[in-house]
């Protein structure tokens, strides 16, 4: 069943549990993961690496971390899928307002306003990081 669910059914189950002061702040133990979320990895030989996710791989319920590779028989480096029930979210991406709402069900007045403000800032460095993106491609191309 697993292997032959469709991918609509699938992307659910590529969940990770929450870190003990979000588990508090959002009542919840465990939530999808997005790109952007940072996570802790728990198990393995990259045990204790902290870092954001660059890809989620639904098909095969893996999920792809900055800086965590392997080196392959030639010398280059890959990254390495891990399976997210070896990983631990510690800082959420709230840049997807979908996402945001699901959270907020069922949360006091304070706390959305909390989630809100931090979706704000995330929002702004989003945003800044484009501009230096794009400022450095121009650098890129007059030179």
């Amino acid at each position: 069943m697993q292997y032959q669910a469709p991918l609509h059914k699938k992307r659910k189950r590529v969940a990770c549990h929450l870190s003990e002061n979000l588990l508090i702040k959002y009542d919840k133990r465990c939530i999808p993961v997005v790109k952007g979320d940072t996570v802790r990895v728990m198990r393995g030989a990259h045990k204790g690496h902290e870092d954001k996710i660059s890809r989620v791989i639904t098909k095969d319920s893996r999920v792809e971390i900055e800086g965590v590779t392997i080196t392959k028989a030639d010398g280059t480096q890959i990254a390495k899928g891990l399976h997210p029930s070896n990983l631990l979210i510690t800082k959420l991406n709230l840049t997807d307002n979908w996402r945001r709402q699901n959270l907020e069900k069922g949360l006091s007045e304070t706390t959305k306003k909390e989630i809100e403000k931090e979706a704000n800032e995330q929002l702004k460095e989003v945003t800044e990081q484009e501009k230096e993106a794009e400022v450095a491609i121009e650098a890129t191309t007059e030179e």
